[in-house]
């Protein structure tokens, strides 16, 4: 008897250890001249925009962009331009996946956009505060939101090394760090395995 139950209960472990393993997280590692940090995806939550940005991830496209609007207490935004501030060309659009149920909290990740709300392409940013007025609240243009779809696990403190930088004004950009914060690179960690 005592036999059985242990075989059952080590069956059991094994099938949560499978499980568990399917649904491994997706992490990307950033490393940039201030410091790294990683972020963990969330592709059930926020499949396209997920795929798009690994799609980026894994073209190289990061690498040497920089952050190019930093507002501290609010967020750092990056992936777009060049340190020239030269626009890198993307790929088309991705629909907007605010609709999730992800919040713009402290540490997420989401992606820029336009005043349209199907804009976003490579831009993201990371949130440096609760930043509930970027939630999706509904249909409307003005309601849709900006879909979170990861957010930083290991390295929040490089995030809050970039929020101070000191920033400034050029050509038409505002709050452009006055010292480049580079994107050195983008790399994807992990996979998920099983979708």
């Amino acid at each position: 008897m005592k036999t059985l139950i242990i075989k059952r209960f080590l069956l059991a472990l094994l099938l949560t250890n499978i499980v568990s393993n399917s649904y491994a997280a997706t992490k990307v590692e950033f490393k940039t001249n201030k410091g790294d940090f990683i972020v963990e995806l969330y592709p059930k939550k926020a499949p396209k925009t997920v795929a798009n940005f690994l799609q980026y991830i894994k073209d190289d496209f990061y690498k040497k962009t920089i952050f190019h609007r930093v507002i501290n207490g609010f967020m750092i935004q990056g992936g777009g331009f060049e340190r020239d501030l030269f626009e890198k060309p993307t790929r088309a659009p991705v629909k907007n996946e605010a609709s999730n149920g992800l919040k713009n909290i402290t540490g997420s990740i989401a992606m820029a956009r336009t005043s349209d709300p199907d804009s976003a392409t490579a831009q993201f940013f990371i949130n440096l505060n609760d930043n509930a007025f970027l939630d999706h609240t509904g249909p409307e243009p003005s309601k849709i939101g900006y879909c979170v779809f990861g957010r930083v696990i290991s390295g929040m403190d490089v995030v809050k090394q970039i929020a101070i930088t000191p920033t400034g004004s050029i050509s038409r950009f505002t709050d452009v760090p006055t010292k480049a914060i580079k994107i050195k690179s983008a790399t994807l960690l992990s996979e998920v395995a099983a979708k």
